[in-house]
């Protein structure tokens, strides 16, 4: 079965939005849909997009899993962003969480060490 994945994040402010995601992917968007909507592909069929909808902003929550949870983390370090949350489930997966402007939660998960 095929598997394709585009998972919105409704945004007060494109603008800031779009600035504040290109610091924690580490990218510019994969395209621009719209004035005020913007893509990125994670990885092939799998994408995430911003979307300016002010009324729905603030109530997003993703994760998405890396294989180096370290690295991640110190790569968005550089460009100026550190989590809001860190933890460890008693399996031993860790998550990291951030936090964009208007609340929206994007974490990263990563196997245990």
């Amino acid at each position: 079965m095929a598997l394709d994945l585009y998972a919105g994040i409704p945004v007060t402010d494109y603008t800031v939005a779009l600035k504040w995601y290109e610091r924690l992917l580490g990218s510019p968007p994969t395209f621009v849909a719209s004035d005020t909507e913007a893509v990125w592909e994670l990885a092939e069929h799998r994408s995430v997009f911003i979307e300016q909808l002010p009324e729905h902003a603030g109530h997003a929550m993703h994760t998405v899993f890396v294989d180096d949870l370290d690295a991640l983390v110190a790569q968005v370090a550089e460009r100026g962003l550190d989590p809001a949350k860190r933890e460890t489930y008693s399996n031993g997966v860790r998550k990291v969480t951030y936090r964009d402007p208007d609340g929206n939660e994007i974490g990263f998960g990563g196997a245990p060490l």
